[in-house]
């Protein structure tokens, strides 16, 4: 693509330009939950309304609630010009939902602009089926060249079924996604690189990254602080100061255009850069009794009541004994409904008081012993027990709660075949 049509195709896109930032609003899609890398700076905290970086969200959407937002967003943000999807996992490590969120949205705005973000692993599978949905914008995450240095920043990566350490994960990692940019980029589309600013890590490696990139035909390079995520392995790292991030990026400049008015949005952002709405907009704040999947009525023999530990009904993402309140279940193969609440007295108030409060948790457990199973991100060994011997089956996961109603019914009829 030329320059002028490259900047033509980016005046309306405020990540790729600081002038249509200022009045073209986008919102991200949370579709895709899972990832396919390990980034030592990551920590994909599903649900925390006051943080604002990427791998953030307070819901995971399928496809056709995505559909749904969409079309209730348009209609109150009119400058709303781009759908991207940026996780709070990786776009194209959940294809099969990102394209059928993408697809179930071109059905009813065809104008509408697309971008994606990504970790790159998957691009040179996907390129083609990314051009063919008619994306014009990717964002593909570039830390290094080299896989000592990325070493030091994946711990692991996941690839065609294998999990790869040390230099061999980065390694493959950092091949597929410059193979994956210069694919896209010799096609038309315009690739944004992001790069997260490591001291002592990759921060002297920089230039020779963006450098790299503008080779492969990257349009713009966005580099952008460390921002330490608690419970990730460089929590204890200090964030990138302002004064060594606008010298890098004034160094780099010289290389590729640099972006400067990044906010580093969440995985559900809405609205204008600046003026992020997602709480605003959250699918229980558009509508309360959404609960994220659709409402069959249960029905039949195999009926069964699961307790689940929520903070919004759309994500099983309480730890057991920190919940003080249980979404209750009914249902069967056909679907399940949300029949009520239960509240509970929060009996763990740490770690290192689990298990002490011994009354409490009984109490809870009594709550919800008359339930087929439970829910939850975690529970101690104690508390499964003592549910398992009142024949309730205790199910730990980090997943939507469609997902998880879905599982455990399939244990359930496991376990009744018996």
């Amino acid at each position: 693509m030329k320059s002028m049509e490259c900047l033509r195709a980016a005046g309306n896109h405020p990540c790729y330009s600081s002038t249509a930032a200022k009045d073209h609003a986008r919102m991200h899609l949370p579709v895709a939950p899972r990832c396919n890398i390990k980034c030592s700076y990551c920590n994909r905290k599903f649900d925390c309304a006051n943080e604002s970086r990427p791998g953030v969200t307070s819901e995971v959407l399928t496809p056709a609630a995505a559909r749904e937002k969409y079309e209730i967003l348009r209609k109150h943000i009119k400058n709303l010009s781009v759908v991207g999807i940026a996780g709070p996992g990786d776009a194209l490590a959940n294809w099969r939902e990102t394209r059928e969120s993408l697809q179930l949205i071109r059905e009813i705005d065809p104008q509408v602009l697309f971008c994606l973000s990504t970790n790159g692993l998957m691009l040179p599978d996907l390129a083609p089926e990314i051009l063919e949905l008619g994306i014009r914008h990717v964002t593909v995450t570039v830390n290094c060249l080299e896989p000592e240095i990325g070493a030091k920043i994946y711990e692991h990566v996941i690839y065609r079924g294998k999990t790869y350490r040390g230099p061999a994960g980065a390694g493959i990692l950092i091949e597929n996604q410059l193979a994956g940019l210069e694919h896209l980029a010799r096609r038309g589309v315009l690739v944004k690189v992001n790069t997260v600013m490591i001291e002592g890590i990759n921060d002297c490696h920089l230039p020779e990254v963006v450098k790299r990139v503008k080779e492969m035909g990257a349009f713009i390079s966005n580099i952008m602080p460390l921002i330490p995520a608690p419970g990730s392995a460089f929590a204890s790292m200090a964030q990138t100061s302002r004064r060594e991030l606008d010298r890098m990026r004034e160094i780099c400049q010289s290389h590729l255009r640099q972006m400067r008015h990044c906010q580093q949005c969440r995985a559900d952002a809405v609205g204008l850069l600046h003026e992020d709405l997602s709480r605003e907009f959250s699918s229980t704040a558009i509508d309360p009794t959404v609960t994220g999947f659709p409402r069959a009525e249960p029905s039949g023999k195999g009926r069964y009541t699961i307790a689940v530990a929520s903070r919004n009904g759309k994500l099983i993402d309480l730890h057991f004994g920190h919940a003080e309140e249980f979404a209750i279940f009914q249902g069967d193969e056909k679907g399940f409904v949300l029949t009520g609440t239960r509240k509970a007295n929060r009996y763990c108030q740490g770690d290192d008081l689990c298990g002490e409060r011994e009354l409490a948790r009984e109490t809870v457990i009594d709550m919800i012993g008359d339930c087929d199973a439970v829910l939850s991100m975690r529970i101690g060994y104690h508390p499964k027990q003592r549910l398992d011997q009142r024949g309730v089956l205790a199910v730990e996961t980090c997943d939507t709660v469609e997902n998880g109603l879905n599982y455990a019914l399939r244990e359930l009829l496991k376990r009744e075949a018996v």
